[in-house]
């Protein structure tokens, strides 16, 4: 593949049109999408490579698509969100790629032929791996890789069907490609941090193998990772929910847990640095916490009766700012919890998915930042297994959130239950956060986040927020 045979399709008249009425009816259906509940109004063009010549059968589309809607229901449409789509053409869609149907194009340049999501077609899987093994440079793109690593070809792909806020495409049980699907400029922290702990040596993350980016108006984009497919691997959130259902103790793997966690946090404050967090830091992190809670009390009014309760966490984060308290801040995860943890046959953790949280911007995921925001997301997820049990076993959540913090004090020196104010502070931000999204993306999870908003906005004063569960998660 070569410049000489990909064309960019960004000139051609009605491209994009002709797509439009079909990506505004599938495109909101998608798990990765995060504009639910407004409507699309219409789809601007970033960038459109052509991957894969037609041969009368198939044809390859790498799209940046920008999605047109009002920032709330009646309101102004406004650009919003970039998103990345691998679009296939076919003259007839084979049964079994029935899933990946998007629509059949009516007009324009693709008319007559059905567009689908390619990352299910082997062929385009496999010519993505091709590229990062050859290090091509096709239109705007570029694959990149490693010099050290080795790909080998050849590897048969198969793309993984777990509901995910981005796409994965395995390659032979050796690599794992996740597929970033709201993309942003700029430096994306889950190529930056993994990058950076490897340089440093640390064994709890994958190397990344390779990558694809794009430039586009001067600007860089990270559209892609390659990293090791570690075979065999338990997912801990699916490990979890196996051990609650036969009524296991995970005492013993929460606190390894930890203790990965704290390696990680250890290896990140080596290779990047670390700032002391004063006064005026500090009070623009609670600000952060306010606005964030008073934004969220307007989405969603059943957090109203508890607003006071949640505001008084981030006061009393405030007042020890106000009277010299200062904290060190420095690289973190930024959205851990067991879904983004796992465990190998041999028992050995790591740690995956270092995006952050996507719903903020990407300056904010990049700041360094507390660790315990990351030991308050893992708090957050053991209440959240636990809840998912029937009945539900708070007993095992806090043994599980008390071994996590014992493992993790074993490794860096600190326990993160010795500094109560600012992990409640932290883990009431995360709660806020999930009641939003669970609001916005499955109403009926609503209730799990608003019981742990109840326990939070009641903890006024306790020494520590390990001593009553909150709620079950299957994590956004």
């Amino acid at each position: 593949m070569s410049e000489a045979v990909t064309r960019t399709l960004t000139s051609t008249p009605g491209f994009l049109a002709s797509l439009d009425p079909l990506l505004r009816e599938w495109l909101p259906r998608q798990r990765w999408f995060a504009g639910k509940g407004r409507p699309v109004t219409g789809f601007s063009l970033v960038a459109a490579t052509e991957l894969l010549p037609s041969d009368g059968k198939l044809s390859l589309y790498h799209l940046l698509v920008r999605a047109h809607q009002p920032l709330a229901l009646g309101a102004e449409t406004h650009p919003g969100d970039c998103y990345q789509l691998l679009i296939g053409a076919r003259e007839a869609l084979p049964p079994r790629l029935a899933p990946a149907l998007i629509g059949h194009v009516e007009e324009g340049p693709l008319a007559g032929r059905t567009v689908y999501e390619a990352l299910y077609d082997p062929r385009p899987a496999e010519l993505l791996l091709e590229a990062l093994r050859t290090q091509a440079r096709i239109g705007g793109l570029r694959f990149e890789r490693e010099q050290d690593q080795e790909i080998r070809p050849g590897l048969v792909p198969r793309v993984m069907t777990a509901e995910q806020s981005n796409s994965s495409i395995v390659y032979g049980d050796t690599f794992i490609l996740k597929l970033l699907r709201r993309v942003v400029p700029g430096v994306n922290p889950d190529l930056e941090l993994p990058l950076a702990l490897a340089r440093e040596g640390c064994p709890r993350v994958p190397a990344p193998t390779a990558w694809i980016r794009a430039e586009q108006s001067g600007e860089p984009y990270v559209l892609g990772v390659l990293q090791p497919f570690v075979q065999g691997a338990s997912d801990g959130w699916e490990l979890a929910l196996r051990e609650l259902a036969k009524g296991e103790d995970f005492a013993a793997e929460a606190r390894a847990l930890g203790r990965a966690t704290a390696e990680v946090h250890t290896a990140l404050a080596r290779a990047l640095p670390t700032v002391t967090l004063g006064r005026t830091q500090l009070d623009l992190m609670v600000h952060g916490m306010l606005e964030r809670l008073d934004s969220a009390t307007q989405a969603v009014p059943a957090l109203r009766p508890y607003a006071p309760g949640l505001r008084s966490a981030f006061e009393a984060l405030g007042t020890l700012a106000a009277e010299g308290r200062t904290w060190t801040a420095q690289r973190v995860h930024g959205d851990l919890h067991l879904g983004q943890c796992l465990r190998s046959p041999a028992g050995q953790w790591s740690l995956i998915d270092f995006e952050g949280e996507p719903a903020r911007p990407l300056a904010e995921r990049r700041m360094p930042q507390p660790p315990l925001r990351d030991i308050a997301g893992m708090l957050r997820s053991f209440d959240y297994a636990a809840h998912s049990a029937e009945p539900a076993m708070p007993g095992w959540a806090e043994t599980c959130r008390a071994a996590y913090c014992s493992g993790y004090a074993e490794i860096s020196g600190v326990d993160p239950r010795t500094d109560p104010v600012l992990l409640r502070a932290c883990e009431t931000d995360k709660a806020i956060y999930e009641v939003v999204y669970e609001a916005r993306h499955r109403p009926d999870w609503l209730p799990v986040p608003l019981s742990a908003v109840r326990r939070l906005a009641a903890d006024v004063g306790a020494p520590s927020p390990l001593i009553s569960p909150s709620s079950r998660r299957l994590h956004p």
